[in-house]
């Protein structure tokens, strides 16, 4: 790779919910068959979470609901923050933040100009209140653009490229499809041209054929930004499609990680030859 600083670089990311003990740790995870701490009753969400995120690399988080893969994107995203362990991102050459240590002013910063996240669900992503180009503009205000004129033409030009008519700019999000939803919300998290985006079961409750063309579009922009991507799903079919390399998480731990088609093709740990078997 011509870029030999990882974007992210994460070691032993750890979040606990409730008020935690000593055993939380060893009590907890893939051999004890429970996220929940027996002693205090705390939730292990993840625990010792570690990879390394290349520039123009798609990493996939494999796991059944409850498993933790939301936990990683909610921490790396800066919703949330970690009991312990370290993120590392780099914002420029020669310039990264830790992002568990990072001040609020910091994180906002980056959440509005060099990250951008697609929810599952689109009404947690857009704005329901203004329009598809307000959407657009909202992200463009916040990374510094102040031409209205310029706003539009940007706007117009990210919605026609995410495939949602240019005539559709005003309409309001709650008129469009559960598709075009989707659509929007890419439109409005790659308005900045972020450097990292997050896509948290994207195509969950679309139709298959709608599905396909938001994962064709997911690919295409990944093409042409070059940007580094997690995306989050219980589907191996997207994970296959999109993921060059693949963590497997099971109560909050990393059960298996390596490159996608090895794991789905030669599955080691039973955990992840049970979600291969069960998707045959």
């Amino acid at each position: 790779m011509m870029n030999t600083t990882p974007v992210l670089e994460v070691r032993n990311l750890t979040r606990i919910h409730g008020r935690g003990c000593d055993l939380c740790r060893t009590s907890t995870g893939d051999a004890a068959g429970t996220n929940t701490c027996p002693h205090c009753g705390s939730v292990v969400a993840i625990a010792d979470v570690s990879f390394d995120l290349w520039p123009g690399e798609i990493l996939g988080l494999m796991g059944e609901s409850g498993s933790g893969k939301s936990s990683v994107v909610r921490l790396l995203h800066l919703d949330d923050r970690p009991t312990a362990g370290t993120a590392r991102f780099q914002e420029a050459p020669g310039f990264s933040h830790d992002l568990a240590a990072i001040d609020e002013a910091v994180a906002r910063r980056l959440r509005d100009t060099r990250f951008g996240m697609v929810h599952q669900n689109p009404h947690l992503g857009l704005n329901f209140g203004v329009s598809a180009g307000g959407n657009i503009a909202e992200r463009l205000l916040c990374a510094g653009e102040r031409s209205y004129a310029a706003i539009r033409a940007l706007a117009g030009g990210l919605l026609v490229r995410t495939e949602i008519p240019r005539h559709r700019m005003d309409h309001q999000p709650g008129a469009f499809s559960g598709g075009m939803q989707q659509r929007l919300q890419i439109a409005r998290a790659i308005a900045p041209s972020p450097g990292l985006l997050f896509l948290d079961e994207v195509t969950t409750g679309l139709d298959l054929s709608v599905q396909a063309r938001i994962l064709d579009l997911i690919l295409e922009l990944q093409r042409e930004l070059g940007a580094a991507m997690i995306v989050v799903s219980h589907d191996l079919g997207v994970i296959r499609l999109l993921a060059q390399r693949t963590l497997v998480l099971r109560h909050g731990r990393v059960v298996e990680a390596g490159l996608t088609d090895q794991i789905l093709e030669d599955p080691q740990h039973p955990y992840t030859q049970q979600l291969v078997g069960a998707a045959l």
